[in-house]
């Protein structure tokens, strides 16, 4: 059953429901207002009768033996007037009138005798001018009821088309979803559904389009990744193949000089797996960390000191700027001497000659802001939210051999990222490139 169905079934029934209450309700009110009606026109004609009745039971020694000798209704005053008494199984003890029985059970006034709460019998008082107010008052809840039926009919069919357009209504964006979330479901991805309102509805089409959006850019990404690497591979592969082809045909024993370039490349091969393997393990949250307590700032004169040598060859400046004396965090330090070591340089390679790249220190909260900066030629800002992309590269001419695999940044993200850290880029072109790391000063241990 369609989602429709069941929210036109629900208020379908609620409606119905509801209408059979009210008419029963109302036909027990108006049938208990009448009755209260008709026993109140003759109140005290029916207390005096019931008086002389439960007298003569206890005087007679809770019998109605001779019942009849006694005059029921000589103070009653309406013209003439009947009665009917039964015993407590419902035989006629007296009659006085002339009326049918049947008659004066439909048209009169009922009350039962009792004595200590047990029903001993009961009577009924009847009069021609009472009578013809019963039919009356019989008559209303008959009309009552008839008028309902008729009226509460209109309101459920009134009622069961409004509920036919509001369930359409209420379940059009679920019909607008439903066949985009099967071309999706097919491999449509990027396919959005169109947002009408601002409800939860449109919230949730908004965040389908999203996902489908989201989905989309994974597949091209993993396109892409699947190209580069693809790429990335069969460089090394084909040089590793030509230089094996060419040996064969040369048909002469193979100097071990020979196989250094081979050697190279098996080496580069070998570090653009690890890398992606290490790259996806970060990704996936499955990387190990092997923290211990470090002092950042000696860890900055260290990378300095590492690269200190490929510095002065460009005559470029290496400075640290301390403005905090709390410096000591966990971290890996393998790991994250690889992020600076990346870091610092692309710092080198991209600053020009008497240049300076600083390296700062500051506390900021729960976290120890570590910015890498330096004055070279800057990122040009379409690049920015790219670059810690894998095989992302600023500068088209960058091979390989000059500028890396283009995995550099996206592993320093991760590592990063697995300290519980953040990582962002801030540049402008032909001044300087700012790299901000934010590490914590506690966090698990993965």
């Amino acid at each position: 059953m369609s989602f429709q169905r069941k929210i036109f079934l629900t208020l379908a029934l609620t409606i119905i429901g509801i209408s059979i209450i009210f008419i029963f309700l109302t036909h027990f009110t108006v049938k208990s207002t009448i009755k209260a009606g008709l026993e109140e026109t003759r109140g005290r004609e029916m207390t005096d009768i019931h008086k002389k009745l439960t007298t003569y039971y206890l005087e007679n020694n809770h019998s109605w033996n001779n019942l009849q000798n006694i005059d029921l209704l000589q103070d009653i005053t309406q013209k003439d007037p009947e009665i009917l008494v039964m015993d407590s199984d419902n035989h006629v003890i007296v009659q006085k009138g002339e009326s049918p029985v049947k008659l004066i059970e439909r048209l009169g006034i009922k009350r039962e005798l009792k004595i200590s709460n047990k029903k001993v019998g009961q009577f009924i008082y009847y009069d021609p001018e009472m009578a013809s107010f019963t039919k009356i008052m019989i008559g209303i809840p008959i009309s009552v009821i008839f008028i309902l039926i008729i009226s509460g009919s209109i309101l459920i069919i009134i009622s069961l088309f409004i509920a036919y357009r509001l369930s359409k209504w209420l379940t059009s964006p679920l019909r607008d979803l439903s066949p985009v979330i099967t071309r999706l479901g097919k491999g449509e991805l990027g396919v959005k559904v169109p947002v009408k309102t601002k409800d939860e509805y449109g919230k949730i089409a908004n965040a389908f389009n999203h996902m489908s959006q989201e989905l989309k850019q994974a597949e091209v990404a993993r396109k892409n990744l699947t190209a580069d690497v693809a790429h990335e591979l069969r460089t090394p592969l084909t040089i590793i193949s030509g230089k094996l082809d060419f040996l064969q045909q040369q048909g002469k024993m193979i100097r071990p000089e020979t196989l250094l370039s081979l050697q190279d490349e098996l080496i580069r091969l070998n570090q653009l797996v690890e890398d992606l393997r290490i790259l996806s393990l970060a990704e996936a949250g499955k990387l190990k960390l092997n923290k211990t307590l470090t002092d950042m700032l000696e860890f900055a004169y260290q990378i300095i000191s590492t690269l200190e040598h490929a510095a002065e060859e460009k005559s470029i400046s290496m400075r640290v700027d301390v403005q905090t004396k709390d410096t000591i965090i966990s971290v890996d330090l393998s790991r994250m001497k690889q992020v600076f070591l990346n870091l610092l340089t692309n710092a080198i390679r991209y600053t020009p000659n008497q240049g300076i790249i600083y390296i700062r220190l500051f506390k900021e909260k729960d976290y120890l802001k570590i910015i890498v900066d330096d004055t070279g030629i800057g990122i040009e800002p379409e690049h920015l939210p790219h670059l810690f992309e894998r095989f992302y590269r600023t500068d088209d001419a960058r091979t390989r051999y000059s500028g890396g695999t283009g995995l550099g940044l996206a592993i320093a993200k991760q590592y990063v990222l697995s300290h519980g850290g953040k990582i962002e880029v801030k540049s402008v072109l032909h001044q300087g490139t700012s790299f901000i790391i934010q590490l914590p000063y506690h966090h698990k241990t993965n």
